[in-house]
This record gives C-alpha cells, sequence and structure tokens, in this order.
C-alpha cells in the first residue's frame, strides 16, 4: 500500500513537472495580439464623427478639464463649458497659468478673470456660485497660448453636423477601440473645427484624436494646437451645473417681459421717491475697456443733480481721479493713491483746492454715461422700451432688474420693493456691463472744487 502510494506521487509529481515546462515554454513564446491597424472610416463612423459638435450643442453643458503644454509652460482648466449661452467658467493653474492664474469666465467676444497670484498651482474645480469681487475685463497678450485653447472649447459645439465628406478629405481615420470610466469609446482622428475642409499634411500619427461614444458623445480629445501645444481635453458629460455669469458679463440673463402694472408704478414714481431720500453713496465696478477696469466710491445728490467719486483704475494703482459731475459738465483731477484701488476710498471733501482740476464738457464717455443715467432718474423716469428681465437681490434686498434701450444704449435699473433705486448698470463699448450701486440716504453738501489763489494767477497768465 505504502509502495502505491509513493508510486502515485512520483506520477503526479512529474506530470507536475511536465506541466510547469510547458506552461513556461508557452509564456516564453507568447505574444500579444496585435492591435488593429489605423483604416479609415465605417459610415457609422464617419457620421458620428460628425456628428460630436451637434451633440455638444443638444447637450448645453459640460464639465471640462484641459491640459495645454509641457514642463515650465503647462497650464490646467478646471471647469464647465455652457455652449447654449455660451460661456465657458474655469480655474486656471499650473506653473503656466501666468497673469491669467485664478478664475476665469468668458463669452466668445469677452474674457473676465479674477486673478488669484497665491493660488495652488493645482487647478481645481472653481465654486459654483462665483465670487462678487475683483473681476476684471482682461485681454490676452498676443501669442498667448491660452487664447487657441479657449476659442477650441467654445468650437466644439455647432447646431449643424460637420460635412462627411469634408472629414474623409482632411484624412479623418479609425485607430482604436478604448474604454474611459463612461464606458468603451472609439478613438478616431479627424481635424479640429477650424480645420474641417482641410487637406490633411504631415505626419497622420500627429493628427487630433477625439474619444466618441455610440451616441456620438466626446469623452476626450488631443491635439497639436498652433500656438499652445500639446492639448488634452477631458470632458466630464455628467457634471452639468447651471452656469450663473458674474456682474461683468451682465450676472444671470432671465426672462424678459412686459411690466406689471405695479412694477410700471414703481418706474414712474422713482424720481420722486429718490429726490425725497436726497441722494446715495455710489460704489463703482465699471470695465470700459479691454484692460481699463475702473473702481470708485463716493456720492450722489439727487436734489442737486450733482455726483462726486474717487475712481481708480486697476491698471494705474498709484493713482485716484476725483470725479465731480453736475448740470455743467465734469470736473476731473488726478492725485496720488495708496491703498486697495478694488476699494478706494470716498474722495476727500471739501474738494482740494491744490490739486490741478481740468473741466471736460464735451461728449460723454461710458462713466460719465453710467453717472448720467443715474443722475437722472432722479428727474425722470428712465425713458426707452423697459422691460423686467428678472428678479435679483442686492444687499439682501430683493430687487427687480428692469432693461431700458435708450439712444445711448442698454440701461438696466435695478428697483427695490420700496420704489427705490439700488443699481444703475451700462452696457460699455466692449460689450461688458459696468454698475454703479447705491445706498440712499442723506449725503454731505458736494460743493464745486475751489483752486487755490496762487494756481488761479497762474493760470490766468
Amino acid at each position: 500500500m505504502a509502495r502505491r502510494r509513493r508510486r502515485l506521487l512520483a506520477v503526479l509529481g512529474t506530470v507536475a513537472v511536465v506541466s510547469a515546462v510547458g506552461l513556461v515554454l508557452a509564456l516564453l513564446s507568447w505574444q500579444p495580439e496585435r492591435a488593429a491597424p489605423p483604416r479609415s472610416l465605417t459610415t457609422a463612423e464617419a457620421e458620428r464623427l460628425a456628428a460630436v459638435r451637434v451633440t455638444n450643442y443638444r447637450d448645453l453643458r459640460t464639465g471640462v478639464h484641459v491640459t495645454t503644454g509641457a514642463g515650465s509652460t503647462r497650464t490646467e482648466l478646471v471647469g464647465w463649458v455652457d455652449w447654449s449661452r455660451p460661456l465657458l467658467y474655469l480655474d486656471v493653474g499650473g506653473p503656466g497659468a501666468g497673469a491669467e492664474r485664478g478664475l476665469l469666465q468668458a463669452t466668445p467676444a469677452l474674457l473676465v478673470i479674477r486673478p488669484d497670484p497665491t493660488a495652488v498651482p493645482t487647478a481645481a474645480p472653481p465654486p459654483l456660485v462665483p465670487p462678487a469681487d475683483r473681476w476684471r475685463l482682461h485681454e490676452l497678450p498676443a501669442g498667448s497660448a491660452l487664447a487657441p485653447v479657449l476659442d477650441l472649447l467654445f468650437d466644439l459645439a455647432a447646431d449643424k453636423p460637420d460635412p462627411v465628406a469634408a472629414l474623409s478629405a482632411a484624412g479623418a481615420r479609425w485607430v482604436a477601440r478604448e474604454t474611459v470610466p463612461a464606458g468603451p469609446v472609439d478613438v478616431l482622428q479627424g481635424p479640429l473645427p477650424r480645420q474641417i475642409g482641410v487637406a490633411s499634411t504631415g505626419d497622420p500619427d500627429t493628427r487630433p484624436r477625439y474619444w466618441v461614444d455610440q451616441d456620438a458623445r466626446l469623452h476626450r480629445l488631443t491635439a497639436q494646437l498652433p500656438g499652445a501645444g500639446p492639448v488634452t481635453v477631458t470632458l466630464n458629460r455628467t457634471d452639468r451645473p447651471t452656469l450663473r455669469p458674474v456682474d461683468a458679463l451682465g450676472g444671470r440673463p432671465g426672462l424678459p417681459r412686459a411690466l406689471t402694472t405695479a412694477e410700471q408704478d414703481r418706474l414712474d414714481r422713482l424720481p420722486q421717491r429718490l429726490r425725497a431720500r436726497t441722494g446715495a453713496t455710489a460704489t463703482l465696478t465699471a470695465p470700459t475697456g479691454r484692460n481699463t477696469n475702473l473702481r470708485g466710491a463716493g456720492w450722489l445728490n439727487w436734489t442737486a443733480r450733482t455726483a462726486y467719486l474717487a475712481v481708480a483704475d486697476l491698471g494705474v494703482p498709484q493713482r485716484r481721479t476725483l470725479l465731480r459731475r453736475d448740470a455743467t459738465g465734469t470736473t476731473r483731477a488726478d492725485v496720488p493713491a495708496t491703498g486697495d484701488p478694488e476699494r478706494p476710498d470716498r474722495p476727500p471733501l471739501p474738494p482740494p483746492a491744490d490739486a490741478t482740476w481740468r473741466s471736460e464738457r464735451a461728449g460723454a464717455d461710458d462713466l460719465t454715461t453710467l453717472i448720467d443715467a443715474a443722475l437722472a432718474a432722479g428727474r425722470t423716469a428712465p425713458r426707452g422700451t423697459a422691460v423686467r428681465l428678472r428678479e435679483d437681490t442686492i444687499a439682501d434686498r430683493a430687487v427687480d432688474v428692469v432693461e431700458v434701450r435708450t439712444t445711448r444704449g442698454l440701461q438696466r435699473y435695478w428697483i427695490d420693493r420700496d420704489g427705490l433705486l439700488r443699481r444703475v448698470e451700462l452696457r460699455t463699448g466692449p460689450g461688458a456691463w459696468a454698475q454703479l450701486d447705491l445706498t440712499p440716504g442723506t449725503v454731505p453738501a458736494l460743493p464745486a472744487p475751489k483752486r487755490s489763489a496762487s494756481r488761479a494767477a497762474g493760470s490766468s497768465r
């Protein structure tokens, strides 16, 4: 019995050794299955690639993570794109972020940033409710790598499919089958939106790649983007909150409608109520040029039809401009300043006599147009085609935002339920919105500046 058991163990050992040797030989000779080589698109694949931008347009918005550049030029963008507005809302980080480090909102025509040089290098999703302060109109410098990236994100949506024949002419082809977190996708090569219809050139392996699922939804895109270098766009199609444009871009769009009887009555009685309050303290936020962002503080007097503010230009932080506006025109004086230009102090009273005051009687610019609109509201109800744009809040007060189309452009009046004016907005030349926030109440006397004797004598010579 024992001998038989030993024989059985010996046979089993031999079988195990032979099996192990066979397994080793099989492993040594095994080669992975070769991936299918790139090929031309089938009709169904071509139609899916052609429909990618329409699918984005219909899906409205998505989460986005973009990496562009490499090494010290690498920039990361994390946030959302809303193709229905259209609007981008992104956090900008990475070693190549430069002056744009911080938060960014953009339309195809305008870019506003909230710079934060102290932000951590790695970008993170921005807060769903954007901060209300420190946004500024910004123009990207010539050659900026960020400009073509923002253009690409907007270009990823269209209201009609791309021409299939144009994709084929540009060298579109199937590359691979992969799996992304959302599921299986086909990796397809095709032109960037602005290259559709242009014959393909160069190495086919360097052409843009699209990760597209069976429903023509894009999940990833890689490309060598002219002016930006290597770019990877990853879309999170389940992360799609409703975005709120910041005030400089007009705030929430709203649903315009005709004024109700009560709203029209508040608008008509606005001058009477404002004059009864005498005036208001005022805070100015005015993007009036591509790189001109004004901040200000001061007072308005509706009974005297006078405004007096200290205005800071964020591009010239060491200077303040004292501005007085009345029925005779505008008077300005530049004075040195310290402190945070984002929150300038109110102007000195009385106006300094030793400053060099300049009188201006020419046509109004955006700033004086905004001030004039606020002053005129204490004299006559806003004239023009008025609609109620939306309900909003300011300083914890509910207001109706009334938009009026005037001969001088679009203006908005934020009127609270007591019939008092809390904000005036103006559409400025670049297309951004400037705000003059108001707290109605008693204000100090706003006398005209008096020149010192020495300056008056000097000016008479």
